[in-house]
């Protein structure tokens, strides 16, 4: 389902599925963080859905939440972002231990044409959310980034919530890997 024009980069919040069909295929980029097999192919069965909660603090800082639930209600990973631009360290169940950052951010200063384009007018408009993840190869023994843009796109005809990513490994000499997810939107 489309997502309405109230639901934006400004205000996330709401319930969005993974479409598949419409996605890039992202197994590869998985294997490289350390992803095991076994993982990967549960991934590839079941359906993502994300629960996002797009809030301010009292202190006014910008964050959006996202608890991800597979198809028969088994809990996923949850993502925290805080809109800062400040790192911060993480031992994920899925992708072992990763340094972040997020913020918002206008497409104009984004450099990377993958990343910048495609996106809709509101996303122009209000910013788009810019999301850069990386091992913390010491800890986790894989060397990988993911810089990701969060936005709006048409896609087939509808409005849908995307991200660009951009994902280099040291285990991938022939440079990197650049997919679109899009997913469908439930409601709140």
């Amino acid at each position: 389902m489309a997502a309405p024009p109230n639901v934006t980069t400004s205000d996330f919040s709401g319930r969005f599925l993974m479409n598949k069909s419409l996605s890039d295929d992202s197994d590869e980029i998985l294997r490289l963080q350390g992803v095991s097999w076994f993982k990967r192919r549960a991934i590839s069965m079941f359906s993502l859905t994300l629960a996002v909660k797009h809030y301010r603090d009292d202190a006014g800082v910008e964050h959006i939440d996202i608890d991800q639930t597979l198809s028969g209600g088994i809990s996923g990973t949850s993502e925290y972002r805080t809109l800062n631009f400040q790192e911060h360290n993480e031992d994920d169940d899925v992708f072992g231990a990763v340094i972040g950052k997020s913020r918002r951010i206008s497409l104009e200063d984004i450099e990377d044409q993958f990343l910048k384009s495609g996106w809709t007018e509101d996303t122009f408009e209000r910013q788009a959310i810019q999301s850069i993840a990386w091992s913390d190869t010491p800890r986790s023994g894989k060397t990988w980034r993911a810089e990701q843009t969060w936005g709006f796109e048409v896609k087939n005809g509808e409005r849908r919530y995307a991200r660009h990513v951009k994902f280099t490994s040291s285990d991938r000499p022939e440079g990197p890997i650049e997919v679109r997810l899009y997913y469908d939107y439930l409601g709140n």
